[in-house]
């Protein structure tokens, strides 16, 4: 199979096939190269002719005219790595496609290894994510444009009013007490920074501080991407999450969350992306951080809290001059706040408070309900419907796990 790729343009394939996923990859020379050191030539084109809907061995066997039990072991290369994902389901064995966010790129550094130039994979990804095309049309752009935002913030809990109850989906110790499956593995984006020489202004770990829940997480389980947890476990680092001034962050869905990571102002893709230009790109809280100016002494520690960045000298401070200095106060950017609350403990007047978020737009159900409904912005809806009414109706395992 080497002859299928044997020059940079027959990655195209590939590319196309990943851009059949709610979120994208933008093609450009960074991401090719991306692209050549995570996949063989073999895996590939085997990903290349993945159909859109899960996909059984014999299936893949029919698709890429290569024999079963030599592409028995190419999908198992392909899971170890996490390019795709293994179901066992019904007494047999699908395979699905992930996409590079949220997916692959996240797994790639979600284990220590040696079969990758892991700093030069490290330092493309962080120049592919945070490159700015004039057109617009890059990677941020793909992945925090769209009105439908694929991931969202979640409330510390102990923060918000005491007159304000929040429902089990907005309740990060809910989220981990009705997930099917529990585990913690690497941060992503910590692990990441790590191989280009930083590492969190915060003092969180890489390891074990990330959380992964149900079907997705039995799958890096499987594969040593991740290590299992009981309930009081995941608690306890969630405890110690909050203690660091984490901001909680899971799928933008009602049900069925796949993921709750624990995130910091100075490494995590998701809160650059909303400090720089796309504060709609991650789904927010019913509630928003406001600060008492009658209160608040301009001390900094709130500023210096807030992950989202979000947190400035208010505006009528700045009109006083000279005599600013004598009555500062903070102000909170409401276009911005993720209202999680890790900004209200770090405040020593008590001056800063979550209020109800006017305008809350409460997430899809389910993550059937919510890659729809960004394949539907994006134009990619109809392939899928199509695929579906070949299979009978039959929605992807993925989106229902």
């Amino acid at each position: 199979m080497g002859h299928l790729l044997s020059t940079k343009s027959d990655l195209v394939p590939l590319i196309d096939r990943l851009n059949q996923h709610p979120v994208g990859l933008v093609d450009n020379a960074k991401l090719r190269e991306i692209l050549s050191l995570l996949f063989d030539d073999r895996e590939a084109y085997v990903a290349s002719r993945f159909p859109l809907m899960e996909a059984t061995l014999p299936e893949l066997a029919q698709a890429t005219g290569i024999a079963a039990a030599e592409l028995d072991g190419i999908l198992e290369s392909m899971a170890n790595k996490g390019l795709v994902m293994d179901l066992p389901y019904a007494g047999d064995t699908y395979y699905m496609l992930m996409p590079g966010l949220i997916g692959f790129f996240e797994f790639t550094f979600m284990r220590r290894r040696t079969d990758l130039p892991v700093a030069r994979v490290a330092e493309l990804m962080t120049e592919y994510l945070h490159e700015r095309a004039g057109n617009g049309n890059d990677q941020a752009q793909e992945f925090f444009g769209g009105t439908t935002p694929i991931a969202r913030a979640v409330v510390d809990e102990q923060q918000i009013p005491v007159s304000s109850r929040i429902t089990a989906y907005e309740d990060a110790r809910e989220i981990i007490r009705r997930a099917s499956f529990r585990a913690v593995t690497m941060c992503y984006c910590r692990h990441k920074k790590e191989h280009l020489g930083e590492s969190c202004k915060k003092g969180a770990p890489v390891d074990g501080i990330c959380m992964v829940l149900g079907e997705g997480a039995r799958f890096l389980v499987r594969r040593g991407l991740a290590e299992e947890k009981s309930v009081g476990e995941m608690l306890e680092t969630l405890d110690y999450a909050r203690s660091l001034g984490l901001t909680h962050v899971t799928d933008n869905v009602r049900e069925q969350p796949s993921f709750l990571c624990n995130c910091c102002r100075c490494c995590c893709e998701l809160m650059a992306g909303v400090q720089h230009g796309h504060p709609d790109g991650l789904g927010k809280t019913p509630f928003i951080a406001e600060v008492d100016a009658e209160h608040c002494d301009y001390c900094g520690e709130c500023l210096r809290a807030c992950n989202a960045k979000c947190i400035g000298l208010g505006a009528g401070a700045r009109q006083h001059g000279a005599d600013s200095q004598r009555r500062r106060w903070a102000e909170v950017d409401a276009d911005v706040c993720l209202g999680c609350g890790v900004c209200v403990p770090a405040c020593e007047h008590g001056a800063i408070t979550l209020k109800p978020r006017h305008g809350y737009r409460k997430p899809p159900g389910q993550p059937v309900s919510l890659y729809a409904r960004m394949l539907w912005e994006k134009g990619r809806l109809w392939p899928y419907l199509g695929a579906a009414v070949k299979r009978r109706l039959r929605l992807p395992l993925l989106w229902r796990c």
